[in-house]
């Protein structure tokens, strides 16, 4: 299999980072370059898909005949949502999403979750962290490797040369900026990897250094 580089496009083909116990595979979707990322256990073969953004059957090809056990909505904006309702109905997989984003998703979410809940994989565990700002309930999800770096799912909160959009809003600016400081800067190393909602992937390294510009230039 080829090195992992994360650079997708929509209709291109999926890339799959191989771990030691998870196996992380990304593919780009719909009309707003959206990531979806499937995360199987390598132990148990127990997939659990991380934004069912768009195009419902390119994420149905990913997950195969392995069967889904959950689908994890990173925040309520309809672009992370939109193939939710198809991929539930066709593997009665289970919703997952943070506990104040869940009634803006118009598909039912079985499981509220909220800061520090985990949510497994197979052998594997997914912790989520709740940072607010791009919406009230947006969560992240920090796979923190035996074998390796953290890995880390950001959603919309945090991209490569940012935190995600709030609209201008200074109130919601500096919450996500503080909650993206504290929870994620001040908390995981430099080799964390990070897997955002659009886009090309980063580590928190590379991004660390551009925090203060960040604050200063208010988005």
């Amino acid at each position: 299999m080829a090195e992992y580089h994360g650079n997708v496009k929509v209709g291109g083909p999926a890339q799959t980072h191989e771990l030691a116990e998870l196996m992380i595979t990304k593919v780009a979707v719909g009309p707003m370059d959206n990531n979806a990322y499937l995360l199987r256990c390598r132990r148990t073969d127990e997939q659990v898909l991380i934004d069912a953004a768009n195009d419902a059957q390119t994420l149905l090809n990913l997950v195969g005949d392995g069967g889904l056990e959950r689908v994890v909505t990173t925040h309520r904006h309809q672009d992370h949502w939109q193939a939710l309702a198809e991929v539930v109905a066709r593997t009665s997989a289970t919703t997952v999403a943070g506990r104040y984003d869940a009634e803006g998703i118009g598909v039912p979410t079985d499981e509220n979750v909220d800061e520090g809940a985990t949510i497994p994989v197979g052998r594997c565990t997914l912790k989520v962290i709740h940072l607010v700002g791009h919406t009230p309930g947006s969560i992240a999800l920090l796979y923190d490797d035996p074998a390796g770096p953290p890995h880390l799912f950001t959603g919309d909160s945090l991209f490569p040369g940012g935190v995600g959009n709030t609209e201008g809003d200074a109130e919601r600016f500096t919450s996500l900026i503080n909650d993206v400081e504290a929870k994620l800067f001040d908390a995981l190393p430099d080799e964390t990897w990070v897997y955002p909602g659009h886009g090309a992937d980063t580590t928190l390294g590379k991004e660390r250094p551009n925090v203060p510009e960040w604050r200063e230039r208010g988005w």
